[in-house]
């Protein structure tokens, strides 16, 4: 890594903002690691199934847009705060109130979205202390909190069986309020925040196709990988029959490579150009969900094939928001609301689909090759525009693009 980018921001901030986003995901799709338990306690239907995980990852993307904004009205540290705080609130009440049937599920889901929200404010959190030739490299490491979704997958399977699922939801706030204090003393908001917009402002920048393109990319990017987070414990467990700890732990793998590489995407693109980053990884994903939809005949193989899918997914993440600071600098705030939004409805859309086509088809396979399709779309789209971009911003950019 250069060392220059070490020189050139707030190290303390960047750790705490990757902290602050881990864990928050590691709460936000605790519903996929729980869900063979619950299901299993609540009795649900392969489409509830499907539903259960799917809620925190839409209402994460929906609220990322308030976060968006109110990032861009009370600054980064602030709103980051108000939503941890909301979200140990949240699980204390559910635990001591208990969950006992599918609804009390689904309120939880809106809770745990508030957590997936943490991305509209750990980026531009880390992005605002950074020159746009780091963007990709300090957004990769703060995005790299997507590893959060591996712990759940890694620990909540065991600590189900050992405490109960619901007594799990409770000792989730235990790191939660580790990651506040961490964020408490670290972060520090950088002195080059915009001053804050009008409300209407804040849609700004839908008038731009740019915006439209940055969000589509992501919702295939940042899509597969937290809708697979959500979803693979599940589908282990039921395309292969293999234990909840089993389907666990191969999911956590799946899940640490696609977060683990998101900085050397964003290195990578800082490189050799996101574009270019993008253009191989978008391949490789649709050509890997491809060959999962084949129903491989056992779960290593399957697993094997969805690390390679993870891994360009999780590149993809990083190399999308390498582009989005050269093209939205002032307006990353917003920029980082809407595109996740965009990433997060992605995700709510594969995690749903894969249990909806399991209940009526009989397979996940249709699910997959949808998704895979909507890859291959991305890596059209991003050829069409690609011309345009280079000429248009590229050198406003000082960056590659």
């Amino acid at each position: 890594m250069d060392a220059g980018f070490w020189k050139a921001g707030h190290r303390p901030t960047l750790f705490a903002a990757f902290f602050y986003f881990d864990i928050s995901f590691m709460v936000w799709v605790l519903l996929g690691p729980l869900g063979v338990a619950i299901a299993t306690d609540l009795q649900l239907s392969p489409a509830q199934k499907g539903l259960m995980v799917a809620t925190p990852v839409l209402a994460g993307a929906l609220l990322r847009v308030v976060n968006g904004m109110l990032v861009d009205h009370l600054k980064p540290k602030r709103t980051g705060l108000i939503g941890q705080l909301l979200v140990i609130a949240g699980l204390l009440i559910a635990w001591s109130v208990g969950i006992e049937s599918f609804k009390q599920v689904l309120l939880l889901g809106l809770v745990l979205g508030v957590a997936g929200s943490s991305f509209a404010v750990a980026l531009p959190l880390a992005s605002r202390w950074y020159p746009p030739q780091y963007q990709g490299t300090a957004l990769g490491i703060a995005g790299a909190g997507n590893s959060g979704t591996a712990l759940a997958a890694l620990f909540a399977p065991a600590l189900a069986i050992a405490f109960g699922w619901r007594n799990v939801v409770g000792l989730a706030t235990l790191p939660l309020l580790l990651a506040l204090v961490v964020y408490l003393l670290l972060a520090k908001d950088s002195p080059h925040n915009p001053p804050p917009k009008p409300l209407a402002a804040h849609f700004a920048p839908l008038k731009s196709a740019d915006a439209w393109w940055f969000m589509f990319f992501y919702a295939v990017s940042f899509g597969g990988f937290s809708g697979l987070s959500s979803s693979l414990t599940i589908y282990f467990n039921d395309q292969y029959a293999v234990s909840p700890v089993t389907a666990g732990y191969l999911t956590a793998a799946c899940v640490f490579a696609g977060s683990l590489v998101r900085p050397f995407g964003g290195a990578l693109a800082d490189r050799v150009g996101g574009i270019r980053t993008l253009t191989t990884m978008y391949f490789i994903a649709a050509l890997s969900l491809f060959v999962v939809a084949t129903n491989l005949p056992t779960a290593l193989a399957a697993a094997a094939v969805f690390v390679v899918a993870m891994l360009a997914l999780g590149m993809a993440n990083g190399a999308v928001f390498q582009l989005v600071p050269q093209r939205f600098r002032d307006e990353i705030g917003v920029m980082t609301g809407l595109v996740g939004m965009a990433g997060g409805v992605g995700g709510f859309y594969l995690a749903s689909s894969l249990g909806f086509a399991r209940q009526f088809t009989g397979t996940y396979s249709s699910g997959f090759l949808i998704f895979g399709g909507f890859a291959l779309l991305a890596l059209m789209g991003l050829t069409g525009v690609k011309r345009r971009w280079r000429i248009t911003w590229g050198v406003v950019a000082q960056a590659r693009i």
